[in-house]
């Protein structure tokens, strides 16, 4: 256990002494996780609603179990901070999942290939992410007097979910495929689940590279509020990655779940909202008042709890 780390606390939030063996075991069971889904689906199937709930379930208990590994070797505070910012990226994601959504039905991704575009999108993101994470750690440890710039824009951020437009994310895709325009030709021909082809002797992207472009744009959009969101609960550069990570590798699963359910959900976006509004004013406040991390986790729990509830009810009463 020495080799992982020694605990001492700050202020605000938990101080680690994260270890190198420890930052080798997530990157390995993050790799190991990948390669497991990438051999699943190497024949390019359709996902069922059925193996899609399992997928998820079984990625969440991968979350959870590295949960219960941050407690033994860091303690109960460490794994406060990890399941809070798993649960405010995992809340904050669904969003994400439904304007994958409208970006596959709008450039016509057929079913099939939607899981390796979505793979290879999630490992981009698992790059993008850590590159914002060291960066937004840096900053925080550095000028703690960001948190307020940070949690003012978490506040801003929030109150435009709430006014959530049917149509978000329908500009994305023209932006993306624009983007990939500029730099090579693009065909609306597949050719398998390649992302290149040649035709005529040119290097030509398929809709797959076009799509995946896209993915990554949105990303790095839904980054912007995020990773600022999570870093209100924690700036330990090991447990926001690792929390990060954990609710990334299970998007797949979940989008197969959730993408049809949009309409099902109708006050998600009103949910995380609040959840945004919050983060940003504990952000915020935090120079002068740190709120609990569990204090914290039960009111986001309790918004999302809310937001699945009055949704249900306004399906029952719809009837």
């Amino acid at each position: 256990m020495l080799l992982f780390a020694t605990e001492s606390r700050s202020e605000n939030f938990v101080d680690i002494d994260v270890g190198a063996n420890a930052w080798i075991v997530l990157g390995v069971a993050v790799l190991v996780l990948l390669g497991i889904d990438l051999y699943r689906h190497r024949d390019d199937h359709e996902p069922t609603a059925r193996s899609a709930l399992l997928e998820s379930l079984g990625w969440i208990s991968c979350g959870l179990i590295f949960g219960v590994g941050v407690w033994w070797v860091y303690g109960g505070p460490a794994f406060g901070e990890y399941i809070s910012a798993y649960l405010i990226e995992k809340s904050l994601s669904i969003d994400n999942v439904f304007v994958w959504a409208l970006m596959f039905s709008t450039m016509k991704i057929p079913l099939r290939y939607q899981h390796r575009v979505l793979f290879w999108g999630i490992f981009g993101a698992l790059v993008l992410r850590a590159l914002f994470i060291l960066a937004g750690t840096a900053l925080i440890k550095q000028f703690a007097w960001i948190l307020v710039i940070f949690g003012v824009f978490l506040i801003y951020t929030g109150f435009k979910v709430i006014r959530h437009r049917e149509n978000e994310g329908e500009h994305t895709s023209t932006t993306g495929l624009g983007m990939l325009k500029r730099f090579m030709p693009v065909t609306d021909q597949y050719d398998g689940h390649n992302f290149t082809t040649m035709i005529d002797g040119v290097r030509t992207a398929t809709p797959l590279l076009a799509a995946l472009v896209v993915i990554e744009f949105t990303d790095v959009i839904f980054a912007v509020d995020s990773v600022p969101a999570v870093l209100a609960v924690s700036d330990e550069p090991y447990i926001v990655f690792a929390s990060n990570a954990f609710a990334i590798l299970g998007l797949r699963a979940m989008y197969f779940l959730l993408a049809d359910a949009k309409e099902r959900f109708h006050y998600l976006s009103h949910g995380l909202g609040a959840i945004l509004i919050f983060v940003g004013i504990k952000m915020t406040i935090s120079i002068w008042y740190h709120i609990p991390t569990y204090w914290s986790l039960g009111i986001i729990c309790t918004f999302i709890v809310l937001a699945i509830a009055f949704s249900e009810m306004k399906n029952r009463q719809a009837v």
